[in-house]
């Protein structure tokens, strides 16, 4: 029995003390990565301007062959929504949004989830030359996580940056080829 109660006050004491820590670490977060395509600025930029093109390439939307996709306005500019719907957990329910773009430079959306959590964050893509034929194309993520669930961001972003980074090897093999 004593051993029972130790066990019992262990578990309620580190509870304590990770609930302690996450109301102090912050809930914001931010992951980049970076990679070099072997092609002009303006033809990288071309293709990722385009929200749909992501259906290629974006880790998430190629998980579930299933996923439903729907369109509102212009792709390519300000106030274009990609929505998607998916039952896989790992694609959810979302949509993202052209927010800022600047021409052959810099493209942010807002984005949303809906399910399997509710969130609103943003992301951006900058573009810049280095030299003719290569463009170092510089993907950040912004997100905000609650508490206690801010405690998980140390996981969260090393798993979403690996998605990020493999999402642009994967981009770079198409503009490539």
């Amino acid at each position: 029995m004593k051993a029972f109660k130790i066990t019992i006050f262990s578990l309620v004491g580190l509870i304590s003390v990770l609930l302690i820590v996450a109301a102090f670490a912050s809930k914001d977060f931010q992951i980049q990565e970076e990679i070099v395509i072997e092609k002009p600025k303006q033809v990288v930029f071309d293709y990722i301007k385009i929200l749909n093109n992501q259906t290629n390439y974006a880790k998430w939307f190629l998980l579930d062959p299933e996923t439903e996709f729907s369109s509102k306005g212009l792709d390519g500019e300000v106030g274009f929504i990609h929505s998607w719907k998916s039952k896989n957990e790992n694609v959810g329910i979302g949509e993202q949004e052209i927010t800022k773009k600047i021409e052959g430079e810099y493209l942010e959306v807002q984005i949303r989830f809906e399910w399997p959590f509710a969130s609103k964050d943003s992301a951006f893509t900058k573009l810049e030359t280095i030299s003719e034929n290569k463009t170092k194309l510089i993907n950040r993520f912004n997100g905000k996580m609650v508490y206690p669930m801010n405690l998980m961001i140390p996981i969260i972003c090393g798993d979403l940056g690996k998605d990020m980074k493999d999402n642009m090897v994967r981009l770079k093999a198409i503009l490539e080829k």
